[in-house]
């Protein structure tokens, strides 16, 4: 552009001298139009190269924003499927927890029948006693104590004093209970026999834990005479250990020596029959 002007302004001065005053202010009113237009057309191209600056920041602006957007929506798409995982692992595990806690249930509810069953036949035999033996003795008490029977006979139903040798009237009552034990196969009877704490000696016994043992097994003999199944036949002798009252009266002597009859389900029979309960569970039935 400045060489242009240059060499208008030299062609000017070279016409100048060649040409009339009025081809000159002619020839100036072109050149000023010209460099007007000249003019124009600078700040015209400043501004468009002003506006093109601006505009290529506003691309890289804008370039740097779209890979901005690109980069945080493939967080997001990640972080999407890890959530879906999580939540997909968080169901797995909810929906094991939960069948963890069906099987749980189911087994404790398994556990409850076998227990019930018990409690069932248990009841039956109280019922069963009652009827037999009846309620009209003092001397004889039966109940149930954590779902074992027990059948309380006073000493002097049993026995004479210091003697092992089981009385008529004794083998009356036990006739009734061995009546009720027999009819039970999944339940055994133990013979718990107590004395008082009245020192004992009569050879060949050596003191009162040897006549409870004998006591104890003198009643288990009546009753497997009686019919009872001898393996569901236990004898213990607790001696003086046990007591009921302390041993300073009579009375409370008199209550100290008893003879306990404890029916109670076969321990083995009745894991048994909660193995099948768990068989049948893991079975599906």
């Amino acid at each position: 552009m400045k060489k242009q002007l240059v060499l208008g302004l030299g062609v000017l001065v070279l016409l100048a001298s060649c040409v009339s005053k009025k081809q000159y202010t002619e020839l100036e009113a072109k050149q000023k139009e010209t460099q007007d237009l000249l003019n124009s057309a600078t700040v015209e191209l400043n501004k468009c190269l002003a506006d093109a600056a601006a505009s290529s920041a506003r691309v890289e602006t804008m370039k740097e924003q779209l890979s901005d957007l690109r980069k945080a929506n493939q967080d997001l798409i990640d972080t999407k499927g890890n959530l879906t995982t999580l939540t997909q692992k968080g169901a797995e595990n909810l929906e094991k927890s939960l069948e963890s806690l069906k099987e749980k249930d189911l087994k404790i509810s398994r556990l409850q029948d076998a227990l019930n069953k018990k409690d069932s036949v248990t009841l039956a035999i109280v019922t069963s006693l009652k009827k037999e033996v009846g309620l009209d003795d003092p001397d004889i008490e039966i109940n149930v104590e954590k779902g074992v029977v027990f059948i309380s006979i006073a000493d002097k139903l049993l026995f004479k004093s210091g003697s092992y040798m089981v009385s008529n009237r004794a083998r009356e009552i036990l006739a009734k209970v061995a009546k009720v034990v027999k009819s039970k196969p999944n339940f055994e009877a133990m013979v718990e026999a107590h004395t008082d704490n009245v020192p004992y000696s009569k050879p060949p016994l050596l003191d009162n834990w040897d006549l409870s043992v004998k006591r104890a097994t003198s009643i288990v003999r009546v009753l497997a005479d009686l019919g009872v199944d001898e393996s569901k036949l236990i004898a213990a002798g607790r001696g003086e250990f046990v007591p009921l009252e302390d041993n300073l009266t009579a009375e409370n002597r008199a209550k100290n020596r008893r003879t306990r009859i404890v029916v109670l389900p076969k321990i083995d029979e009745f894991y048994q029959m909660i193995e099948e309960e768990m068989k049948n569970l893991a079975a599906g039935e």
